[in-house]
């Protein structure tokens, strides 16, 4: 399962209005390879499923994921920190064994 926090579950909310997306988009999340670490997360807007997907509710929001990223994503919690060491999402990755400094990619 791929939850996420309140606090991101609010900004999904603010991005998506600011955005004017409508009640049919959700979340999706993936893993790119790139990255000092080897794999970078990927979050996107999107309305439409694709065959294969994983979803899950949480929050009161959809996240879709498809299964390739999943495998490196279960687990996982989607994060939002507005504070001074940095403003975004997070991903809170148990899977991950090693991080880069910024957060924004890993390895396993």
């Amino acid at each position: 399962m791929i939850t996420v926090s309140e606090r991101a579950a609010l900004q999904v909310d603010n991005l998506m209005s600011q955005e004017n997306l409508g009640g049919d988009y959700f979340i999706r999340v993936s893993v790119v390879g790139g990255g000092c670490s080897g794999l970078s997360y990927k979050m996107d807007f999107d309305n439409e499923d694709q065959e294969g997907d994983q979803v899950f509710e949480s929050n009161g929001k959809k996240v879709v994921c498809d299964m390739k990223s999943f495998l490196y994503l279960c687990g996982t919690e989607l994060d939002f920190s507005d504070g001074l060491n940095g403003k975004g999402f997070q991903f809170n990755n148990p899977n991950a064994n090693r991080t880069c400094g910024c957060g924004e990619s890993f390895s396993v």
